[in-house]
């Protein structure tokens, strides 16, 4: 008899003509760390709601626990004892944590009286199995996405969960956060459960797989040992090309300030900044949650205003009270959450690059001009190779990191003299993560000003000429040009996030 909890075979799955899947075979061991990995795209997501009973194959089997199925059902997968936790954790932002524990666990019982001891009770025990102590009482929608994961898992646990696939858990978790989530996924695995990890953040691949399955264009490019695997053969792998970073350094000769910030404060979020921001910088701002540095970013761009210090555009004051000004004075930002803030999911990609020009694309009675429109959105589609059928593609169907490309488009249309990007490749994959690298770096070789926050080393490292570190709202530590190229850069910027070693 077989030792596998779960064997997919030659699985094939098509939308309307475009194979998402083909032949594609999975298998995952009892106790067992499966990683999923590939590029946005690439089927990984596909072949889990396949085997959750989201989707019919149009082929293959799927095997749980030595029974055979031609497709599944939802309710069946449950049966068999496998739960899904996707990006959006499906909580129930009104209930709070012991009820989006149970409730689940109580629907499948058919119990038609239910007491708030058993509630509670099923959510301390679920709870319990991962070491973690939460407020019961406590509503989930102020939870923190970290702790929201953690009632998702135990929503899971509560259900007999044999097997428990968790879809890019880590995309919105700061790093101590994802240390936390890593350490009870290897606990899971301790206690006897399957736990299929898909990602495409390699670090995290590599320090918890077992094994790995690697997708690239719906197919599978290979299983492999976690062991035998490093992050060059992973990322060859993924994209089929060698993917490098290329060290950005600045030389444009014009040493003049574009933005000058002094002893910039807003309490309790952040307190006397001073940064100055010249044509061809990418100046990096890092540092754990709580820092400030989304705070200052949105202070330069006409939200949270100061309460004091000044702020120098081109030498004049600039002191924007909305976005709109701030555009206007020529600054701009690619926001933190690209779903809620930066894209029109529902709208086109045309809609999306002209959101911020409407003025420039609108004719003397304030009629908009399509033509131009479709112009401006199909020369942005193309030089920032936007993987799309057309302009007129809503953005919501596209993968995170084409969204990202579109949201960046827009802003660079309103021709900034400053662009600030918060967060540019959080849930991007790794293909798309080394295009928007060239393209800012691009952006800044043409003199463009840009300061770029980020909680990921290598990002900063990559791209940046300068990074001021904060915690707790100061500026804690300042690295030059020559301080991101030594080898000691790294534990450098972790150091002052940590400790504190204030300027």
């Amino acid at each position: 008899m077989s030792s596998e909890i779960l064997a997919a075979n030659h699985i094939c799955k098509s939308f309307g003509g475009v194979h998402a899947l083909r032949d594609v075979s999975l298998s995952v061991s009892p106790a067992e760390i499966h990683c999923l990995v590939g590029e946005n795209g690439s089927g990984k997501s596909t072949l889990v709601k396949v085997i959750s009973g989201v989707h019919a194959p149009d082929s293959g089997e799927i095997i749980l626990n030595g029974n055979k199925y031609s497709k599944m059902s939802v309710r069946g997968s449950i049966r068999e004892g496998v739960q899904v936790i996707y990006q959006d954790l499906s909580l129930f932002a009104h209930m709070n944590v012991a009820e989006n524990i149970a409730t689940n666990k109580l629907i499948s019982q058919n119990r038609r009286l239910v007491s708030w001891n058993d509630i509670y009770q099923i959510a301390e025990e679920q709870l319990a199995r991962i070491n973690v102590s939460m407020d019961l009482k406590s509503s989930v929608e102020k939870l923190s996405i970290s702790n929201m994961q953690l009632v998702a898992i135990c929503r899971a646990l509560s259900l007999d969960a044999k097997i428990l696939f968790m879809d890019e858990p880590t995309t919105a978790l700061t790093k101590k956060e994802v240390d936390k989530l890593l350490s009870i996924v290897m606990d899971l695995k301790k206690n006897g459960m399957s736990v299929v990890f898909i990602s495409h953040k390699l670090d995290e691949v590599m320090e918890v797989a077992d094994n790995v399955t690697i997708f690239r264009d719906g197919n599978k490019v290979g299983d492999f040992s976690g062991r035998e695997l490093n992050e060059k053969k992973l990322s060859y792998y993924m994209t089929g090309r060698n993917i490098e970073y290329s060290r950005y350094q600045r030389s444009t000769k014009d040493d003049g300030p574009v933005l000058e910030i002094k002893e910039l404060t807003r309490k309790p979020n952040y307190e006397k900044i001073s940064l100055t921001v010249r044509k061809g910088d990418i100046v990096g701002i890092t540092g754990l949650l709580g820092s400030g540095r989304t705070e200052l970013a949105l202070t330069l761009f006409g939200l949270n205003p100061q309460d004091s210090g000044t702020m120098l555009l081109n030498g004049k004051e600039y002191r924007p009270a909305s976005p709109t000004q701030a555009v206007e004075a020529g600054v701009s930002m690619l926001p933190e959450d690209r779903q809620t803030q930066g894209a029109y999911l529902e709208k086109s990609i045309s809609d999306n690059i002209c959101a911020a020009v409407l003025k420039k694309i609108s004719g003397r009675m304030g009629i908009l001009q399509r033509e131009k429109q479709e112009k401006i959105a199909q020369d942005a589609l193309t030089r920032l190779n936007v993987k799309a059928s057309g302009i007129h593609a809503n953005v919501g169907e596209l993968s995170g990191g084409n969204q990202q490309k579109v949201v960046l488009g827009k802003w660079i249309e309103t021709q900034p003299q400053v662009l600030i990007l918060d967060s540019p490749t959080v849930g991007v994959d790794i293909g798309s993560k080394s295009e928007i690298y060239e393209y800012i770096q691009l952006l800044a070789k043409q003199g463009l000003a840009l300061i770029l926050i980020s909680d990921e080393i290598p990002e900063l490292l990559a791209n940046c000429n300068r990074l001021l570190v904060l915690r707790e709202g100061k500026i804690a530590g300042e690295l030059s040009s020559s301080d991101l190229e030594s080898k000691e850069a790294s534990e450098t910027i972790r150091g002052y996030m940590s400790e504190g070693k204030n300027a």
